[in-house]
């Protein structure tokens, strides 16, 4: 798994989840990042709109429903 599908994993097995939550999981799990490369992902995650970031906490981004299913499926 490359960075963003374990910090993704890592937020839906917490739900809601801080910095210090993620790192440990993923330390936990044997995978441990860089204080920068987790903080990276973390901001990339959020730009992409896949997670969202609130005070601190991190969770998984809403679904957008069908459309953005066939979007993934079939591209734009």
């Amino acid at each position: 798994m490359d960075r963003k599908a374990w910090v993704m994993r890592a937020v839906e097995a917490l739900r809601y989840a801080t910095f210090k939550d993620i790192e440990r999981y993923l330390e936990d799990e044997g995978e441990p990042f860089s204080r920068k490369e987790l903080l990276d992902t973390l901001r990339a995650l959020v730009e992409e709109g896949r997670l969202e970031e609130k005070e601190g906490t991190y969770r998984l981004a809403p679904k957008k429903g069908s459309g953005e299913a066939f979007n993934k499926l079939f591209g734009d």
